[in-house]
C-alpha cells in the first residue's frame, strides 16, 4: 500500500507563484508512474500533469503548458510540482496520484488508471 502526503498548498495572487511536493511512502516508488491533478468546486477531476518512472517524459495539460514544471526525485521519494503565473483559474484541490508498477514510459491522463491519491492541498489564486 502506497500512501501519498501532498503539501505546500495555500493563497496567492495572481501572477504568483506556489510549489506543491508529494511524498510517498514505500520502498518502490521508482515503479510508479506518477500523476498531479486538481479538482474544483462543482467540476470533474482534470489531469495536470503526468511524469514517467524516470521522470524524462512528462506531458502537461493545455492549460498549464509553460507555466507548471512537474519533477521527481526518487532518492527521496517525492514528486514536486512547481506553478507559476498563477491564474484564478488554477484555483482547485491538487491531488497527487500514483501509478502502481507501471511500465517504465507509462504515463496517464485519466484519472481512472491511477491506484493511489493523496488527500489534496487546497491552491486559491486571488484576482
Amino acid at each position: 500500500q502506497v500512501q501519498l502526503v501532498e503539501s505546500g498548498g495555500g493563497l496567492v495572487q495572481a501572477g504568483g507563484s506556489l510549489r506543491l511536493s508529494c511524498a510517498a511512502s514505500g520502498p518502490t516508488f521508482s515503479n510508479y508512474a506518477m500523476g498531479w491533478f486538481r479538482q474544483a468546486p462543482g467540476k470533474e477531476r482534470e489531469f495536470v500533469v503526468g511524469i514517467v518512472r524516470s521522470g524524462n517524459i512528462t506531458p502537461y495539460a493545455d492549460s498549464v503548458k509553460g507555466r507548471f514544471t512537474v519533477s521527481r526525485d526518487n532518492a527521496k521519494n517525492t514528486v514536486y510540482l512547481q506553478m507559476n503565473s498563477l491564474k484564478p483559474e488554477d484555483t482547485a484541490v491538487y491531488y497527487c496520484a500514483a501509478k502502481g508498477d507501471s511500465g517504465y514510459y507509462y504515463y496517464s491522463t485519466s484519472p481512472h488508471e491511477y491506484d493511489y491519491w493523496g488527500q489534496g492541498t487546497q491552491v486559491t489564486v486571488s484576482s
